[in-house]
């Protein structure tokens, strides 16, 4: 039985077109991800033979992409290359079933989050500022911003014969005192770039601190727009698991080097005591120079059942599985403090990993996050985590993209995400992450006691606001979590 007012929407659902490229997509489903994908697909959506319909969506998909009425689902299957195409509706609904338990999982446990940053925030309010600061805002510093190009050459390869360059972004304090200023990197997502988090790193500038900005090439905007246009066939290369941390520390030397020679850097910046901030991708990048090494025993675990999973992120980790099995030094010891917002850690680093971290760590989840789902990638991981200065920081509804800003400086492909992509009000969301950036390095990187309270699950809940509500948790454990699921 099929409602009326289904019958009545069915017209407009099999005409309306996605305004894609062709030769995007056609990119897209040559990738490892686009072919998980296809073979999921490929389940439900046969040849008339009964065999998986793989090859055909694929040639379908281009194929009605490229045509003049475009990519609809009308389309789509008038271009299917077989006569006959079977729906297999008893595996339809097994994956329905499969994706409903997971939201009601997730539900649970994001719900459960914010019961207990309820709790813990009301008995600590008494331990608030009476006057507290507004943490958003501009500090009273004047900055200046920077930008170079750096170049590794002990990096080489067929893709960067000359070695591997890495365009920074420097924004300066003005600073009265002869102390040299304390020193904060950001790490971009995949598909950003150095400008992405530009509003973070100005006011953070305006309250003393030195911001360090390297944009990763093998994963940035522009290796986005290279996939899209045919020069790449990968959305990254699995290196860049090693090369992201390594930019990271090579631009630490290098900023070493100049303080010695350069006029301009000398006395500037304090490079002993470091924070990282990185978003997604940029996430792991902060957990990896945080102490957690690529774990190749998870990798082989969790990718045994990439095809079966749901959970968009894994494709992106499992690609590095590919890397030569040996070990990769990837820590910093200069890094002393690290916020992950929406990391990717459950298969790249997994308990074992994560475990070994101990600097202070900000874990930062979006309730509604379906790239890097929150209950698999920030949740559960942080009950792993064993350092003594922890915090897990939900905010409800948001997404995968809530903190990211439109970058100014934008380079290569510019993509236009919808606004239930980006979800409810991302300036309120990139206010929380200018607050908490704020309060997590001065408490843990200049080691600012009165910032501490703002640190609490008080704090959190006096700032949090409809539509993103938000609490923080010091403390969740495996037991803890697993009761939230019953």
């Amino acid at each position: 039985y099929i409602p009326p007012e289904t019958l009545e929407q069915l017209p407009e659902s099999l005409l309306a077109r996605a305004g894609i490229d062709p030769v995007v997509i056609s990119q897209f489903l040559y990738t490892r991800q686009g072919e998980v994908l296809l073979q999921r697909l490929g389940e439900v959506i046969q040849s008339g033979s009964g065999r998986s319909g793989f090859y055909g969506l694929r040639a379908a998909l281009i194929l009605a992409a490229a045509d003049e009425e475009g990519l609809t689902l009308l389309n789509l299957l008038r271009k299917f290359p077989t006569p006959e195409m079977r729906l297999d509706l008893l595996r339809a609904v097994e994956m329905a079933e499969e994706l409903q338990g997971l939201v009601d999982r997730s539900n649970k446990a994001i719900s459960g989050v914010m019961n207990l940053a309820e709790q813990q925030a009301q008995a600590e309010f008494d331990l608030l500022p009476e006057n507290p600061l507004e943490l958003d805002g501009a500090g009273s510093l004047s900055w200046e911003k920077r930008s170079f190009r750096l170049k590794d050459n002990l990096r080489k390869t067929l893709k960067d014969p000359k070695g591997r360059y890495v365009d920074v972004d420097l924004y300066l304090p003005e600073r009265s005192s002869t102390q040299p200023s304390p020193t904060i990197v950001i790490s971009h997502g995949l598909g950003s770039d150095r400008g992405t988090f530009a509003y973070l790193a100005e006011p953070l500038a305006s309250h003393g601190f030195a911001v360090v900005v390297p944009q990763h090439p093998g994963s940035d905007a522009r290796q986005l727009e290279s996939l899209l246009i045919g020069v790449a066939r990968e959305v990254t290369e699995p290196i860049e698991f090693v090369d992201r941390p390594l930019d990271v520390t090579f631009v630490l030397d290098e900023l070493e080097r100049l303080s010695t020679q350069n006029p301009y850097f000398t006395g500037k910046l304090d490079l002993k005591r470091v924070g990282i901030l990185g978003q997604s991708f940029g996430g792991y990048t902060s957990l990896a120079l945080a102490g957690a090494p690529i774990n190749f025993a998870q990798l082989d675990t969790d990718c045994a059942r990439e095809e079966e999973s749901w959970n968009v992120s894994i494709f992106l980790q499992c690609r590095a599985r590919d890397l030569p099995r040996e070990e990769y030094p990837l820590r910093d010891d200069r890094i002393v403090a690290a916020i992950a917002i929406n990391p990717i850690d459950s298969a790249v680093l997994g308990r074992q990993s994560l475990s070994q971290i101990k600097i202070p760590i900000a874990v930062i989840a979006g309730g509604v996050d379906t790239v890097a789902p929150a209950l698999e990638e920030q949740i559960r991981p942080f009950t792993w985590l064993t350092a003594p200065e922890r915090y897990l920081i939900l905010m409800q509804t948001g997404t995968h993209f809530s903190t990211l800003a439109e970058s100014e400086d934008a380079e290569g492909v510019k993509i236009e995400y919808p606004p239930e992509v980006i979800g409810p009000n991302p300036a309120l969301a990139q206010r929380y992450t200018k607050a908490i950036g704020l309060a997590f390095f001065e408490t843990h990187l200049t080691g600012r006691s009165e910032f501490e309270p703002y640190l609490s699950a008080a704090y959190i809940r006096t700032i949090a606001q409809e539509p993103i509500p938000m609490g923080l948790l010091r403390f969740l454990d495996a037991i803890q979590l697993e009761s939230l699921l019953r």
